[in-house]
């Protein structure tokens, strides 16, 4: 007998993750609580910085020090990247030292809003995918441009739910619908801005593929209760958009049939204990 709550993997290139959660590796306090919270998120993906991490051993403890690369997919990101030449080079830098063709590029438009800049991004795209890269490409939620960067063939479409680390979760629903709807060949991972627990689980429900978070564990008054809690929401909105919500009325519905009562006739009275 089938399993009713089987699901297919996540597919990203070549690889097949059973967690649809990514997660980041900064702003943790140190490097046994980021362990630890990678560990109970259940992630099977973890994004490093690679400007920003320690690759020296002579200079003290690395990040890479806690992450077991049999466990984990390490997935570099050009983090910091404000132009196409830099994320370039940088994917580069990461693919020589972790041996990897995995990359989650970034190309930011200024270091106020952090937002991506659509022009720089789909140059680098471009450039990355035909360099041989599996690239995951953090971008806007326009759906012109989502659609434009499946289009070049990358392997993952992550539009932001909101800007970076503002913990807004995913501010505009509609734009997010429409991506899901017209990107084809790539899943869709929203990347940016969750949070808490309840911004998984929208970003999940609406039929996005994963989501990748950082700052939402990471400053969270408890990072490491906070870790299960996205767990458990991105498995619980995932289950609840395969399942299908029931459609919104603007009536109520009584969930017990109203046939076989007798018309004006009063409710039944509530037995004594003990009858």
């Amino acid at each position: 007998m089938q399993d009713p709550l089987r699901d297919e993997p996540l597919r990203i290139g070549d690889i097949e993750l059973g967690s649809r959660l990514i997660v980041g590796t900064g702003k943790y306090k140190d490097l046994d609580e980021t362990a630890r919270a990678l560990d109970i998120s259940g992630t099977e993906m973890v994004t490093v910085a690679i400007r920003r991490v320690n690759l020296d051993a002579s200079k003290g403890p690395s990040l890479f020090d806690v992450i077991d690369r049999e466990r984990y997919h390490i997935l570099p990101n050009t983090a910091g990247c404000f132009d196409a030449k830099s994320a370039i080079r940088t994917a580069e830098l990461a693919r020589d030292l972790l041996d990897t063709k995995l990359v989650k590029l970034e190309v930011l438009g200024d270091e106020k809003t952090l937002l991506p800049d659509p022009v720089g991004t789909l140059e680098a795209t471009k450039e990355l995918v035909g360099q041989g890269f599996d690239v995951l490409v953090y971008t806007s939620d326009d759906p012109r441009m989502c659609v434009r960067l499946a289009e070049l063939g990358v392997r993952a479409v992550m539009p932001a739910g909101s800007p970076i680390g503002s913990g807004q979760g995913v501010l505009n629903t509609n734009a997010l619908r429409i991506v899901l709807e017209l990107v084809e060949g790539a899943p869709v991972i929203v990347d940016a801005g969750v949070g808490t627990a309840s911004d998984v689980s929208i970003a999940m429900e609406l039929g996005a593929e994963g989501v990748l978070l950082n700052s939402g564990i990471a400053l969270a008054r408890e990072p490491l209760r906070m870790a299960e809690a996205m767990k458990l929401a991105c498995r619980a909105g995932r289950h609840a958009y395969l399942a299908g919500r029931i459609p919104r009325r603007l009536y109520a519905n009584a969930s017990s049939p109203m046939e076989g009562r007798i018309a004006g006739a009063a409710p039944e009275p509530a037995g004594i204990a003990g009858e």
